[in-house]
């Protein structure tokens, strides 16, 4: 497992918006912006089960964490990473707790309530294998 160094740890503890990328199904790179959480060692992404991040993710592991920091655009931090465990327990308490994280409501789907209970919630831990900060 690769170190994030000191000086950029910041970049995982802060509520930025990330980009995950993944890939598709024909190695094309697809890059979507998340919110996120970092244990200590692992950085979890959480989505709805069937979108795309999902299927790439749950047939092909290797993906790409990339924080920049909203303060200073040169500042950045690229962990690439694999999938080591996805996950529906705890899911949608993971989803509330980013809710509070981002945009302080307790309740992620406070403000799309027609989506309660519609979809299916999967937390991803990414295992970061390198990381490249400047």
């Amino acid at each position: 497992m690769a170190t994030i160094p000191n000086d950029f740890k910041d970049l995982l503890e802060r509520p930025i918006v990330v980009t995950l990328v993944t890939l598709m199904p024909d190695n094309q790179p697809q890059a979507t912006p998340v919110w996120f959480s970092y244990d200590g060692s692992h950085i979890w992404v959480n989505t709805a089960r069937g979108r795309q991040k999902d299927r790439n993710m749950s047939e092909r592991p290797q993906v790409t964490v990339l924080a920049v920091d909203p303060d200073n655009p040169y500042r950045y931090m690229e962990v690439r990473g694999t999938v080591d465990e996805a996950t529906e327990d705890g899911a949608l308490e993971h989803i509330n707790s980013l809710a509070k994280r981002y945009v302080g409501r307790d309740d992620y789907y406070a403000a799309m309530p027609e989506q309660r209970g519609k979809e299916t919630r999967v937390v991803y831990k990414i295992k970061p294998v390198k990381v490249i900060a400047g």
